[in-house]
């Protein structure tokens, strides 16, 4: 078939694109991608909001059994689908399955021209729909290859699920991988090759309570949080390395006159760095710390009228690969061919784990356009689906090598 760009005779992956075999599965990606498309819709009008993956992971999971994958479903919840080499070692291909929404979210997908709509759609129904069109693919294929292709639809990758699927899948395989792919949204225009680090917490703060009337002055968590949040809020983020921070959910009280007993607030810390999150970290136990005094103070309060609380809801660590890596020259090669313009990038995605236990990994888009993620207006356009499934499968192929 015609690359999108002239072709390199010392690309090594212009050998396995010619491959009859291959050259197969390449042919099916061209007129299959409506195919695929219905599928993600499918896939994202079942709900899988965090911790509750279950019912989106069966469906994945008779989609993966149809393309002749041996498919089992482990003890946190992951669809694993194994394509066997001829040896152990493994190529890893995900795409997590959850997503940000709550249950009870309308997640019907609305068509807008070429646009799909609904919460979703892109991040990580474009993954996921990518992951089983890659399975077709290979088996149409009907090649061999030297190392075993595991599929997986993880879960917890979102929110508090603290990449808790691919920690089970890395834990699982071990030394046997060779190479980790998460597939995460639709762009392609990106390798992402480190992985940023983060840290969340809830943070709660409790008090007497009381009425609104009768016991106004007294100590008022929310208040207390507020200040802390905005003492935080001040504190400079530096540009290199490049940290961020957010206060995601509030939560407190139970009438507007009531003085609330409990206050919390959940918050995303993230960098580049790890000794920087280090200091955001203290720099935020301290604001609060600081916005407690404030708050007694001015109700003129016993020392010990307020309680403050941090809890734990996950950390995500860092990592890169190393810019010699196979896996970087394998997916740039597959881009060269390609004629696919792509940066390396960094990001926050399933790869972390992977990345800082030294297993080369990186995580890729799956095709096709998108905007809106993590929010009710999502959306997605399959316009250029056939190039990113051609990346995806080219680069699996190029990993596992072609066994004679």
């Amino acid at each position: 078939m015609a690359p999108l760009s002239a072709r390199t005779t010392d690309n090594p992956v212009e050998k396995i694109a010619h491959n009859p075999g291959c050259a197969q599965g390449l042919e099916w990606i061209e007129h299959n991608t409506r195919w695929v498309t219905e599928e993600q819709i499918r896939l994202t009008e079942i709900a899988a909001p965090e911790m509750n993956e279950t019912r989106r992971g069966e469906y994945l999971r008779t989609l993966l059994e149809s393309s002749g994958l041996k498919v089992r479903t482990d003890k946190v919840g992951n669809v694993i689908g194994e394509r066997p080499g001829a040896d152990s070692s493994v190529v890893l291909i995900a795409a997590h399955l959850d997503t940000v929404f709550p249950a009870g979210t309308d997640l019907r997908v609305k068509r807008n021209g070429d646009r799909l709509e609904a919460p979703g759609i892109s991040d990580n129904g474009a993954g996921l729909s990518a992951l089983v069109g890659l399975a077709r693919a290979l088996a149409q294929s009907r090649i061999s290859t030297s190392r075993t292709i595991v599929l997986a639809g993880d879960v917890g990758e979102e929110g508090e699920g603290n990449l808790r699927g691919i920690r089970s899948l890395v834990e699982e395989y071990g030394s046997r991988l060779f190479a980790v792919i998460a597939v995460d949204g639709p762009s392609i225009e990106h390798i992402t090759t480190q992985a940023i680090a983060s840290r969340r917490f809830e943070i709660t703060i409790t008090g007497p309570g009381g009425h609104s009337w009768s016991d106004f002055g007294a100590p008022n968590p929310i208040t207390a949080l507020a200040r802390g949040i905005v003492q935080f809020s001040s504190v400079p983020m530096p540009d290199e390395p490049r940290s961020s921070f957010n206060f995601g959910v509030i939560e407190g009280g139970t009438s507007v006159n009531s003085i609330p007993a409990r206050a919390s607030v959940k918050i995303d810390l993230r960098s580049e760095a790890e000794p920087e999150l280090a200091r955001l970290e203290a720099a935020l136990r301290e604001a609060m710390r600081a916005a407690l005094r404030q708050e007694i103070e001015a109700a003129n309060a016993p020392p010990d009228a307020l309680g403050l609380t941090f809890h734990s809801l996950g950390s995500r660590p860092a990592g890169k690969l190393a810019e010699n890596s196979p896996l970087r020259e394998t997916i740039q090669s597959v881009d060269r061919y390609l004629g696919n313009r792509s940066r390396l990038e960094r990001s926050s995605t399933d790869a972390n784990i992977p990345l800082s236990l030294g297993i080369p990994a990186v995580s890729l888009g799956a095709g096709g356009m998108g905007g809106g993620s993590h929010t009710l207006g999502e959306w997605y356009d399959p316009t250029g689906r056939a190039l990113g499934l051609k990346r995806l499968y080219l680069a699996a192929i190029a990993l596992a090598g072609i066994y004679r």
